[in-house]
């Protein structure tokens, strides 16, 4: 039996207690800023709370008893508000510490840091361990695993701060990783290498989006390295096609992959990068599949018709979680 606990907004809780898990939700995807100066004219906070406790019960009721959420500074990031919602869900929501950025790093960290105008060490490290070992602000809510990108731009001068505080972080806290990553563009191998030079255990990797490509090649790559991929994507048909995604993870579990991949759908209750109600109204219309429920209703049914086993999704939705979050503790 696996054992250990893993930090959640409720509070820490036996890793053998997640059940079902989605590796790769978001609550909030929001913009701080924005929302300050012009949200009233799209954001109302007892709405979406309410709306947010409404689409995880939901849920919940599918057979979800997880979600892993990647939002760190950079996506709005808030946990006062996620504590809010989730008192009123029976659903563990494990959060993340990291930076979100595809390239430049904001001023706050620009001017300190190692080469800056201040030199010194670097502040996300710190930032980031003390997110995972204190808690994050004043909340008490400890993040259970860090959060980066690498995207089509690559490590450019500040990504390379960013993922260099990742690892030392990592090394320091034992903490897991998820990498947001272009598929298209292969950044998952960038990351593997970075992180194998800088100490981090592969095995306690996530690449994430990796479910965009279905180079059978590449994501075997990535697995064989040791890293989980992330197939966390799901009703995002502009990037893949759900039935593609589908076969691809099909292919996977025939050459016996399933114990290195992890499902999602990167949604959210609510992001605004789709703010107001036309902006909402033509996303629902574009990606009418990239909600909640999809992989529950939609994806698990088809990955049974085409031959994966009962055996190989429960790996892919409880077996690879919980060890993801097991190692280190």
């Amino acid at each position: 039996m696996t054992t250990g606990t893993v930090a959640t907004v409720r509070g820490p809780m036996a890793v053998d207690q997640l059940g079902s898990t989605l590796m790769h939700e978001h609550v909030f995807v929001l913009t701080p800023d924005v929302m300050a100066n012009y949200g009233s004219e799209w954001w109302d906070e007892e709405l979406r709370v309410a709306d947010a406790v409404e689409k995880l019960r939901a849920l919940k009721a599918a057979g979800i008893d997880t979600i892993v959420d990647p939002t760190v500074v950079g996506l709005g990031r808030y946990i006062p508000r996620i504590q809010r919602v989730n008192a009123d869900v029976d659903l563990n929501i494990i959060v993340a510490t990291g930076l979100y950025t595809f390239d430049e790093i904001p001023h706050y960290f620009h001017y300190r840091g190692p080469g800056a105008l201040f030199d010194g060490p670097e502040p996300m490290t710190d930032l980031f361990v003390k997110d995972i070992t204190e808690g994050i602000g004043e909340t008490g809510v400890r993040a259970a695993f860090l959060k980066g990108v690498i995207e089509e731009r690559g490590l450019t001068p500040d990504q390379l701060r960013v993922q260099t505080a990742i690892c030392e972080a990592h090394v320091r806290t034992g903490a897991p990783i998820t990498v947001h990553t272009n598929s298209a563009a292969k950044t998952g191998l960038i990351a593997l290498d970075f992180y194998r030079k800088h100490g981090v255990d592969l095995t306690r990797v996530v690449i994430g989006h990796a479910g965009d490509s279905n180079d059978l090649d590449y994501l075997r790559e990535l697995m064989d390295a040791g890293a989980t991929i992330g197939c966390d994507r799901f009703g995002l048909d502009v990037f893949n096609s759900t039935a593609d995604r589908v076969r691809t993870i099909v292919a996977l579990c025939e050459e016996g992959y399933a114990d290195r991949i992890v499902l999602a759908h990167d949604a959210s209750c609510y992001m605004d990068f789709f703010s107001g109600e036309e902006s909402q109204a033509q996303l629902s219309t574009a990606v009418p599949n990239w909600n909640y429920q999809h992989i529950s209703e939609d994806v698990l049914p088809a990955l049974r018709e085409q031959g994966v086993s009962d055996a190989q999704i429960t790996t892919m939705l409880v077996d690879n979680p919980r060890q993801h979050f097991t190692a280190g503790v």
